[in-house]
């Protein structure tokens, strides 16, 4: 699934605590970054099209239908895909390149890495 970067301020709203109702949605999102009522439905809808959200009532309540884990794995996927050809090797030696890595930071991943074998 893919979620533009106002679909994922919605979701984060959501993800943070929820259910919450789309007016509590609202005065979040005005507060934070500054939208306006009709901005912030909107994007409530399309989430709720695309499957993300899921409205209640009474009340417009609003739930999550995907996890950020989801969401986050999702993105990644489409990043590596996109950017490094679906090669995750190229993409954490790009990574590497750029960010640099601790010896624990090392040490974790090969853990990690083992773990999934």
């Amino acid at each position: 699934m893919k979620l533009f970067d106002s679909e994922l301020k919605v979701m984060e709203v959501l993800w943070e605590q929820e259910p919450k109702s789309a007016k509590e949605i609202v005065d979040i999102l005005s507060e934070r970054i500054g939208w306006n009522k009709n901005t912030t439905y909107t994007v409530i809808k399309k989430c709720i099209e695309k499957g993300a959200i899921e409205r209640e009532e009474p009340g417009f309540i609003c739930k999550s239908l995907v996890s950020r884990d989801e969401v986050a794995q999702s993105e990644t996927e489409q990043l590596i895909d996109k950017m490094f050809g679906g090669s995750s090797e190229l993409f954490f030696s790009s990574f590497l390149k750029n960010q640099g890595l601790s010896e624990d930071d090392a040490a974790r991943l090969t853990q990690m890495i083992k773990d999934a074998k």
